[in-house]
């Protein structure tokens, strides 16, 4: 009997999680790491042969890469809408400053009017999981309003430290003595792990936001004499460029293996995307031959600021060893939307009440990559200009899309031009099949309309027709399907 009694025991203390460690399916940590501007074959494993990303590689071989992950043409709405679990229609913020970009001759519309910053009172998933019980803290770029009643302390998050828009020089908010020659990606690393070491004990949601690798392109020197050294790879051949993915991998690197030293990887859903496509691929002949920009999105179309994929579609891992699946991928047409309602079911928070979340969880992904998310379609709405690089012209005029199953559907706005493809065909978006699939093509214009319609989108009006904008909406949101007043 004491034999037994003994047994009993053992077998008591090995099924107890090791100190520091709760159980995977409990509530797990959350570590968003946000990119800023990498494109979806910026890494090696997504193809790229100039760039070097080994703890990327590692991440994604480790977990699930979700290959069909989307976020807004530009950064601010992809924040907003991350944080918010909202469309861009319902929380105003479409671009970075105004919608009224690039010549006012050359504009043939007026666009409606953009908001800058989530106002005050806002709902963010950081409100929701602290109100869980959840440690939360923000660092690095911000780009969600300026004053005092915009920043992430007075959004939901516990504690913040917001950076400016420099690798090299950089200021943070609030104030610290930097050391010459401080690296940005450096120092918001290293502020992230003193944040997990307080915090270990969780749970807590870190979100690592890297300016990494907006411009203005700045590196450490001994990484760019590192790929100088290098031979390009198609139009991935930028030496500084290559630097910063460097740092921003180094990054990563180092936030995981801290994780693993403080005993607590096992429980802690590590996220990894980017807020936009990479600054490149632009079309800058008519041949359509030469393509510009500090890197390229090939085999994708076009990039940041463009409704092509090249423009939304972003590199995204999911780590959460024991329970996702090492090297399993998903298909599944995923966004920025969606990130709010997965968090929030990971925390087992519920989804707030009187808060209109347009995005699913992306948990049942985790067990079952092959698995279909409850919705037939996702959408974008810009409705206003974004001026081409270095010469005269756009990279896009107002717009919107569709994107349900393997079709997607661009209307642009100035001539009611549509563009039709089959991204499971034509991944490049080469071949229009607005004329050959009539009906396809009415159909996801109609569902394109509908959805404007129940989101209240404002639309940009012929000058000849411009009239005052309506205001802004709410930021409490509405339910789904609610006109706003």
């Amino acid at each position: 009997m004491q034999r037994l009694r003994h047994l009993i025991f053992c077998l008591l203390l090995v099924s107890l999680p090791a100190p520091g460690v709760r159980a995977a399916e409990g509530r797990p940590n959350i570590v968003m790491i946000l990119a800023d501007d990498l494109g979806w074959t910026d890494l090696a494993f997504a193809g790229s042969r100039f760039y070097e990303t080994p703890h990327l590689d590692a991440l994604a071989a480790g977990g699930l890469r979700l290959t069909s992950f989307y976020a807004s043409p530009n950064c601010a709405p992809t924040r907003a809408a991350q944080l918010t679990g909202q469309y861009a229609p319902r929380t105003g913020v479409y671009t970075v400053g105004s919608l009224e970009r690039g010549e006012a001759s050359a504009r043939r519309m007026v666009p409606p009017e953009n908001r800058t910053a989530l106002p005050p009172g806002t709902l963010t998933v950081a409100s929701v999981l602290k109100t869980a019980g959840y440690a939360t803290g923000y660092l690095g770029k911000w780009h969600l309003g300026t004053n005092a009643l915009e920043q992430p302390t007075q959004l939901g998050f516990d504690e913040a430290l917001v950076t400016s828009a420099k690798h090299l020089g950089f200021v943070t908010e609030p104030p610290t003595e930097l050391p010459a020659g401080t690296y940005l990606a450096d120092f918001l690393t290293d502020r992230a792990l003193d944040f997990l070491d307080r915090h270990r004990d969780g749970p807590f949601f870190l979100h690592l936001s890297h300016l990494a690798v907006h411009s203005p392109l700045e590196a450490k020197p001994a990484q760019v004499a590192r790929f100088e050294k290098k031979a390009p790879a198609g139009n991935h051949r930028d030496a500084v460029y290559a630097g910063m993915i460097a740092s921003l991998d180094d990054s990563v690197g180092r936030v995981v293996a801290h994780l693993e030293k403080l005993g607590i990887a096992t429980n802690t859903v590590v996220f990894f995307t980017s807020d936009n496509g990479g600054v490149g691929g632009y079309v800058d002949d008519d041949a359509g031959t030469r393509r510009t920009g500090v890197t390229d999105n090939a085999p994708l179309r076009g990039g940041k600021g463009m409704l092509y994929e090249g423009g939304i579609r972003v590199p995204t891992v999911v780590s959460w060893p024991g329970v996702v699946k090492a090297g399993s991928r998903s298909t599944q047409p995923a966004l920025h939307v969606d990130l709010f309602p997965t968090w929030c079911d990971l925390a087992h928070a519920a989804l707030p009440k009187g808060h209109a979340v347009d995005g699913v969880s992306l948990v049942p992904l985790f067990k079952d990559p092959t698995a279909h998310l409850r919705r037939d379609a996702i959408y974008w709405h810009f409705p206003g200009y974004l001026e081409a690089y270095g010469k005269p012209g756009w990279r896009t005029t107002p717009a919107g899309a569709i994107r349900a199953g393997n079709f997607k559907l661009i209307e642009f706005f100035e001539d009611d031009r549509l563009e039709l493809y089959n991204l499971a065909e034509d991944l490049g978006e080469k071949n229009n099949l607005m004329r050959s699939l009539p009906d396809k093509t009415a159909e996801l214009r109609a569902k394109l309309h509908a959805w404007r319609r129940e989101m209240n989108a404002p639309m940009p009006t012929a000058k000849a027709l411009a009239i005052t904008p309506p205001p802004l909406p709410s930021p409490a949101g509405v339910p789904a399907g609610r006109a706003r007043p």
